[in-house]
């Protein structure tokens, strides 16, 4: 019997699945940008704080010392292909879309000659009548490529993260992040117009003659061009002459508005709170959960950088399997500096058991 409802038919023991929540982004409700496109610029092109989280996350994952249970599989992994390091490109795609799609390139011979991480908003998934993938489809404009599903030597590996309501792709954490975003994108540009508007609060020209007569169009038009003339911030300090029958009346900020870099601050924290990474790590004031930098450190491996490790190698090893027999991928631990103080406290530990042997104190740590 084969898988995936081939030749020999679809196993009936398998549970029907059904088509998926999401295809290509997260929905969301509200103003926030709906489409993975959209998404992706707004947070990763244009914001400072999510664009931080997301190539810490990658970059700290990318540079992870690995152990592999053969040299091929490692030099697969650290290999470039077409210009861009596997390990981050898979993280940023995971961590963004919530999918990544990692093509196995064949050689003549039929082994595996490079490793590729396909754009995953370009990838679709093909089901058989139970809802099972067969196939997976790469379009670029009117150009398809179909890459076959085997489970045994198959043509593209599929690392996602959990959707808890779609069966064929994942949640990427833009959806989370959206929101925030939109908020620390407008608070920017908010501050923004307030320095290109001198850097304090607007105000009015009010116009009192003693008879009471309104203001001509032109004359209206001229005060319009004049005022222009005083906005920006070249012209802060600027001294303003005004004819007879005006006077300036400054206008004051209100206190949400005068609290626009609180609520900046916030939003920044909300994108690295998305992301997984201590706002410590990324220079947000007024963080106080981690006692020290280290510490901020030694939480980034521990709750990110380790899980989307083993969600990212234990995929490639599987999806490698069919030409290096009991394939493995894991990230060496006793070389991470990070968590060096967590090895010589565990060293210590198991050193002072006298009740253990020297061959039950190498398996606790992890050694041949």
């Amino acid at each position: 019997m084969k898988w995936f409802g081939r030749k020999a038919g679809r196993d009936e023991s398998r549970p029907a699945l059904s088509g998926g929540f999401a295809r290509s982004g997260v929905p969301i409700l509200g103003e926030w940008p709906r489409q993975y496109e959209a998404q992706a610029r707004d947070a990763y092109l244009d914001n400072a704080v999510a664009q931080r989280a997301v190539k810490l996350v990658a970059e700290t994952l990318g540079a992870a010392p690995l152990s592999a249970s053969d040299p091929g599989i490692a030099a697969l992994v650290a290999a470039r292909s077409g210009g861009q390091a596997l390990l981050p490109t898979v993280a940023v795609q995971v961590l963004l879309h919530g999918n990544a799609y990692v093509q196995l390139l064949r050689d003549a011979e039929g082994g595996v000659a490079a490793l590729y991480a396909l754009r995953p908003e370009r990838v679709a998934v093909e089901t058989d009548a139970g809802g099972w993938p067969v196939a997976y489809r790469y379009r670029v404009g009117a150009v398809a490529t179909r890459l076959d599903a085997d489970p045994v030597r198959p043509a593209l590996v599929h690392i996602r993260a959990f959707h808890p309501l779609d069966d064929h792709y994942g949640l990427g954490c833009l959806g989370a992040a959206a929101g925030a975003v939109a908020i620390h994108n407008a608070a920017t540009r908010w501050g923004k117009g307030l320095l290109d508007n001198a850097a304090r609060p607007s105000g009015a020209l009010v116009y009192e003659p003693r008879d009471g007569s309104p203001l001509s169009g032109d004359q209206f038009a001229r005060l319009r061009a004049e005022l222009d003339a005083f906005i920006g911030a070249p012209n802060a300090g600027r001294p303003m002459l005004l004819e007879g029958g005006l006077k300036w009346q400054a206008l004051s900020l209100s206190p949400a508005e005068l609290d626009f870099s609180g609520t900046k601050a916030a939003a920044a924290r909300e994108i690295a709170l998305a992301f997984g990474v201590p706002p410590m790590l990324l220079g947000l004031p007024g963080d106080s959960t981690h006692a020290n930098y280290r510490e901020a450190n030694r939480a980034l491996w521990r709750s990110t950088v380790l899980p989307l490790a083993e969600t990212i190698l234990s995929a490639l090893a599987q999806g490698l399997s069919g030409w290096f027999p009991e394939a493995r991928l894991a990230v060496d631990l006793n070389a991470v500096p990070a968590l060096a103080e967590e090895r010589e406290r565990l060293w210590a530990s198991v050193s002072a058991a006298d009740f253990l042997t020297g061959e039950e104190k190498r398996a606790l740590l992890g050694l041949s």
